[in-house]
């Protein structure tokens, strides 16, 4: 079985992540739970993958770190891998995302979450353990703000993971390492290229997060991911990460800039066969303010419970909110694989007007592009290895646009 026929039994199972090791059977999770899909592999039939993925950046960074993150499109599914060494040989652990962005609705998610990205400035955390959706969640709030607003919008990610089509709003996706060195260097520079909204796909640092902060309180809206359990712990997490003697001023400076914080874990509803996130909101009013400055985030929960008017969700709220619901929207499908679909490196993206797109090439050059819809209009990839200048890239676009090889 090859890895896009792998990948292609894991999304029909439901399964959320793909694990492959040598010399052990194939593991999917699924509904949350890990369960075998396959035979045992080999190490040189998992080399073969790895070398499929890989190009020879990657492989170099491979030998030299012992692991290595990408984000492809296999067919037609965007999966967020990462490469390991193990003691058994090598492995890998593959995120199998939902083929397109969707908005909260789609991603079943309350409506009361779109007032986070109503706000002009200031910081929105989103956080939860490992596995529990931040990144679509992340993702649902930006198509929301993509909709309804003209905003430039720049995204720093690590892998890249969902890519968006600009609709109203201007979304210029950057990867770290591919297009900065360092999450550090990408906000830096961020801040000088006119963001309205800046999105760090998780601060991981004491410098990512100071320099986060920072961004919130000049005038940009910021959203963020980060590993918790609770809001309350996301919070102290975050300002526990500084030296004690400047814990104070960070927590001043988070009490003024934060505008929301959602933590959330998934569920299963044998009912409905479908994970759905279960979430807490924290909306900080005056009291939620002056409890972080205090640093008392312990005291988070009891303004959360009696904030329910202005907009605050504790689990057990949201979960009776989940109980009433009639209807829920099932992951869509990945799009029709065309014959000489595979994998598809994500280096660049067009928006190419209405018709039937199957390849283009150039002449003499590394460029290829193609749309994993048979029939489909829409988003083409486009993989280059040797820079065009400006007039060989307008006829490429012209013979994608006719369909023409």
């Amino acid at each position: 079985m090859s890895f896009k026929d792998l990948v292609l039994k894991a999304f029909k199972l439901g399964a959320s992540d793909l694990h492959l090791e040598s010399g052990t059977v194939m593991v999917a999770r699924i509904r949350g739970e890990l369960a075998p899909i396959g035979d045992m592999l080999t190490g040189p039939q998992l080399m073969e993958t790895a070398r499929e993925l890989l190009d020879d950046d990657d492989w170099a960074d491979f030998k030299a770190r012992g692991s290595v993150d990408l984000s492809v499109v296999v067919a037609g599914t965007r999966c967020r891998i990462n490469f390991y060494r193990t003691i058994r040989g090598l492995a890998l652990a593959a995120r199998l995302l939902t083929p397109s962005v969707g908005n909260l609705r789609a991603c079943n998610l309350h409506p009361d979450l779109r007032r986070l990205i109503a706000a002009p400035t200031g910081l929105v955390l989103v956080s939860g353990p490992t596995g529990s959706g931040k990144s679509t969640t992340l993702a649902a709030l930006l198509e929301e703000a993509n909709a309804a607003r003209a905003l430039n919008i720049i995204t720093l990610e690590s892998p890249l993971e969902y890519v968006f089509s600009n609709r109203r709003s201007f979304i210029r996706q950057r990867e770290i390492p591919t297009h900065s060195p360092s999450f550090e260097q990408a906000i830096i520079d961020a801040l000088r290229e006119n963001p309205d909204v800046l999105v760090i796909s998780e601060m991981r640092t004491p410098e990512v997060m100071r320099l986060t902060l920072d961004a919130a309180e000049t005038g940009h809206l910021v959203l963020a991911t980060m590993h918790s359990a609770s809001c309350g712990e996301a919070l102290s997490r975050l300002c526990m990460s500084f030296p004690s003697d400047i814990q104070g001023s960070i927590r001043a400076q988070l009490a003024d800039c934060l505008v929301g914080v959602v933590c959330q874990r998934l569920q299963y509803l044998p009912r409905w066969q479908l994970r759905v996130p279960q979430c807490e909101i924290l909306i900080p009013n005056s009291g939620a303010r002056g409890t972080i400055r205090a640093g008392q985030f312990g005291q988070l929960t009891n303004v959360i419970q009696s904030g329910g008017e202005e907009g605050m969700w504790t689990f057990e709220r949201y979960q009776r909110w989940i109980d009433q619901q009639k209807e829920w929207v099932r992951p869509a499908a990945p799009p029709p694989v065309a014959a000489d679909g595979g994998i598809v490196r994500g280096a660049a993206r067009v928006e190419m007007p209405a018709g039937r797109v199957r390849r283009a090439s150039m002449p003499g050059k590394g460029v290829s592009a193609s749309n994993t819809g048979a029939d489909t209009v829409g988003p083409v990839e486009l993989e280059i290895d040797e820079p065009l200048d400006l007039e060989e890239i307008a006829a490429l676009a012209q013979k994608i646009e006719r369909g023409t090889p």
